[in-house]
């Protein structure tokens, strides 16, 4: 049976002819033997086992490992070493792992000095001594008005101009042209009456004619002027009136708090007495905010605590401005128009206050226009001209992303007068509306 079992273990899958199969090895041989006598039922000599060299020796560890550099004794016939890998397991793990190569060529010298004692280094290096004093810097040609407001304006006036320049190329003026022409007009935000004026002009001088993109240019500049002549005008002070009332009004967002700074600024650097008054009691960032302005321009400041009645404060700030000799007051006031009817009534009841102090008070109603709102500021316009009054505007935020053709037509359809227009943050950024000067910035003509 054992015989069997370890014939078939040694030829499994040994199908070769015999001829071609090795000889059975002298161990195999006296394997087969002992199995036959086991079957046979007899008894074969096991050899004694090997003495273990090391059983007999008493390993002492208790004192931890053996210090670094001790010496090693041979336990039995077997003395210790260190364990190292074997050829091949070295010979892979260098495959594996190559070592970096070393370059060959690199050399260490040392510092070299020229006859000055200084450092030679290598090309494409220097000493920070050695490097040229770095030129001072020229400071930037401040623009002048004009220039700043046409760059304001460079959204409005490059996509009109472009489009124009596109449209009467190799054209004669017919009615399909002055036809496109004024849904560009209007597109541009410059109102139905203004574009109608463009066209009906064009038409009368140039129809049936060549035209050129600079001869509308030059039309549509003229005619925006005609249109914005009438409403640029200076705002007016009684200072009859002790104090002149100045109450501003707008959303929130449009440059209210920033406008009354740089008003207070022209004012008090003329030499008058300014108080600025934070009426916009709704927003802790808008008191502090009036309260920086009126340190910089060295007005007098008078705010309360968040949420009181802002026509309680209106009352105060006059009769402190009256008592104070202030020649003028300026009011902030909150712009929360999505809730109109709390602000309609907010704005009234000021506006009431301030006429049972003074009939003619507020002597002046002005209203902030965000320049980059388009046909929102028509829409704003409307509102707080019914709800407070407005007697004037200022239009801020004229940078590069301004839409500022609407003012043409809040101008053609209301008729306000426009004080200033902002092209900026800073206090000289606030300037006197000259119709002419925005005519030709939004049309591209020079100054």
């Amino acid at each position: 049976m054992a015989l069997g079992f370890i014939k078939k273990v040694f030829t499994f899958g040994k199908d070769k002819p015999a001829a071609d199969q090795p000889a059975e090895s002298e161990a195999f041989a006296t394997l087969v033997d002992d199995a036959e006598r086991i079957d046979a039922g007899e008894t074969t000599e096991v050899p004694p086992e090997a003495a273990d060299p090391v059983a007999p020796q008493v390993m002492d560890t208790a004192g931890g490992p053996a210090a670094d550099g001790a010496a090693t004794e041979p336990v039995g016939d077997i003395a210790a070493s260190p364990i190292e890998p074997e050829a091949e397991e070295r010979e892979e793990a260098e495959e594996f792992h190559p070592q970096p190569e070393q370059p060959a060529d690199v050399t260490h010298g040392e510092l070299t000095q020229d006859a000055d004692n200084a450092v030679t280094l290598p090309k494409g290096f220097a000493t920070t001594a050695s490097l040229p004093e770095p030129a001072p810097e020229t400071p930037a040609a401040k623009l002048s008005w004009f220039q700043r407001l046409r760059q304001g304006l460079a959204r409005t006036s490059s996509q009109l101009t472009g489009q124009i320049a596109a449209l009467f190329t190799k054209r004669k003026l017919d009615e399909d042209t002055l036809e496109e022409l004024e849904d560009l007009l209007i597109q541009a935000d410059l109102g139905v009456e203004t574009a109608m004026r463009v066209t009906g002009t064009l038409s009368s001088e140039r129809y049936g004619k060549d035209v050129t993109g600079e001869d509308v240019s030059r039309i549509m500049a003229a005619e925006i002027t005609k249109v914005l002549k009438p409403v640029a005008k200076p705002l007016a002070l009684d200072l009859s009136h002790k104090p002149h009332v100045i109450l501003v009004v707008g959303v929130n967002g449009t440059g209210k708090t920033t406008t009354i700074g740089k008003l207070a600024a022209k004012l008090s650097g003329s030499g008058l007495k300014v108080m600025l008054a934070a009426g916009d009691t709704f927003r802790a960032a808008a008191i502090e905010q009036l309260k920086i302005w009126a340190d910089r321009t060295g007005s007098t400041f008078l705010g309360t605590k968040l949420g009181a009645d802002a026509a309680g404060l209106a009352y105060d700030a006059f009769e402190k401005a009256r008592a104070d000799k202030a020649d003028v007051l300026i009011i902030d006031t909150a712009g929360r128009l999505q809730n109109k009817t709390e602000l309609m009534a907010e704005l009234e009841k000021i506006v009431r206050v301030l006429g049972k102090l003074d009939p003619d008070a507020p002597h002046t109603v002005l209203q902030t226009l965000d320049a980059t709102t388009g046909q929102n500021a028509m829409n704003q316009v409307e509102i707080f001209r019914n709800i407070a009054g407005v007697n004037g505007l200022i239009m801020t935020k004229l940078d590069g992303t301004a839409r500022g053709g609407i003012l043409v037509a809040i101008a053609a359809k209301h008729k306000l007068p426009v004080y200033f227009i902002g092209v900026g943050e800073g206090i000289d950024d606030l300037e006197p509306f000259e119709a002419e000067d925005f005519a030709n910035a939004i049309a591209g003509l020079p100054h």
